[in-house]
Parts: structure tokens; sequence; C-alpha cells
């Protein structure tokens, strides 16, 4: 077993675990301190191109990414996102897997889906691939408005029996995205491996975030968002420092040039 990964077992029940997203070098290697696992999400999409679904991130797109990200991790475990439509069936599952962590050395691949592909993470298991599971609102698949799971018995009954599936078939933690706060308390409790919570309350065993929004660089009202960090500010002021400089002939001056 990927001794990182073993490490995030050992976390269940004993301390909470922390992950972010990233799509560069260089927030990776400030993440990389604080973090236990780094996700190269394919909400890099509505990120940094304002695309209106995960769905039109391609696999080229997430890996170029991911090698950049790669090189600022050092102690976390890398996860990446398999990017819609490139796990249709087994077989392109891990074809694609294999591209993901031969090009950017990823510990491990995210599917989102439960029952509906659990013969493609049997077989990626199979093939030594370690995958993450991903349950509750599914953006690759999603449609009309976004809501938050857990609301009917047949929705609370479907979601634990999926997590059950994926923890047998061998994933190593699941993210619960958007899932209601007794149901995601219950899921987390009947599972040996740990949950993963993006608006699915303080009972899950870690908690993961966009770090555009955590900083405050990407503007969101979503209701689970809360910005840490007003870094645009201080991004505009560094900007208008700047364009005072070189107005008044400030910069460059003499210490800064050949």
């Amino acid at each position: 077993m990927n001794l990182k990964i073993k490490k995030i077992l050992n976390k269940k029940n004993k301390t909470k675990i922390i992950c972010l997203t990233s799509y560069s070098k260089n927030i990776s290697e400030i993440l990389d301190k604080y973090t236990d696992i780094i996700l190269v999400g394919d909400s890099l999409g509505s990120v940094l191109y304002s695309f209106d679904t995960t769905k039109k991130v391609d696999l080229n797109m997430i890996i170029e990414h991911s090698k950049s990200v790669r090189l600022g991790v050092k102690k976390s475990l890398m996860v990446v996102d398999m990017p819609f439509n490139t796990y249709r069936n087994k077989n392109e599952a891990l074809r694609n897997a294999k591209k993901i962590i031969k090009y950017t050395k990823a510990d491990a691949v995210k599917l989102e889906g439960g029952n509906r592909i659990i013969d493609i993470i049997k077989f990626l298991r199979k093939n030594k691939i370690n995958v993450m599971g991903h349950l509750g609102i599914l953006p690759q698949s999603h449609r009309g408005k976004f809501r938050y799971k857990g609301k009917t018995s047949k929705e609370r009954e479907n979601l634990l029996a999926d997590a059950l599936l994926l923890q047998k078939n061998g994933v190593f933690s699941i993210v619960l995205e958007c899932i209601e706060t007794s149901l995601a308390k219950e899921i987390t409790k009947a599972l040996k491996i740990p949950t993963i919570g993006i608006g699915s309350s303080v009972n899950c065993d870690g908690q993961v975030l966009v770090t555009d929004d955590l900083i405050g660089l990407n503007l969101t009202s979503i209701k689970f968002v809360k910005s840490f960090y007003d870094i645009r500010k201080h991004i505009d002021l560094a900007v208008r420092k700047f364009k005072d400089e070189v107005k008044k002939r400030k910069y460059p001056s003499t210490k800064f040039s050949y």
C-alpha cells in the first residue's frame, strides 16, 4: 500500500484530514506545508477558465495542471480528478488513469459515483490504481439546480449503500459533497475509511475546499464556502503600487537595473 494512503487511513477517528485544491506549482508549494491531500480538481474549469460546467475540462488540461502541481508537492498525497467522459467503461478508465499517473506521478485518481461505476472502480483497483470516491452532488453528471443530497429516505439509503459499496471495492476515502448533516455523520460512522466533506458538515473525517475560494480570489456565494482571507485586496494594492512607481519613474531604480 502507498505509504501516504496508509497515513490517511490511519487518521480516521484520530485527527481531521486537510485537503485543498491546487492547479499550479506555486500554490501547491504553499499548501503542502499544511495539507494531507492536494487535489487537482476539475473545478479548475470554472475557477481558471470560467467554464459553466466541469464537463468541459479534458484529459490534457488536467494532466498539464497536475504536472505543474506535482513540482510543488513533497509530503501530501496528490489526487487527480478523472475528467468527464474519461471513464465511460473500464478499459477507457484504466487507459486514462494510467496516463494521468504516468505523466503527473499522482498517487491516486478520483471518480464520481457509486453503484453506477462500481465495475470500473473494481477494474482500476484490480490493476493497482488507487481510487478516491465521490458521492453526493456529482458535478460531472448533475443536471438542473444544485441542492443538497439526503432529503428523502430513499436518497439516504442509496447514498449509504453507495458509500459501503465503494469501501468494499477498495477506495481509500470518499468525498461527500453537499450531503445533509445527519446523513454525513451516519456515513462517516459506518465506514472504516475516511470521508472528506465539502458542504457536508463538521461530521466528516476531513474537509476540502477550493483554495481560490478559501483565499477570496474566486468570488462566490456558495453556502458552504468560507473566505478565510481577502487576497484580492493585497493583489490590488501591489499592482497599484507598481503602476504608481512606473508612472513616477521610481521603478526600476538603479537597484533594479543592469
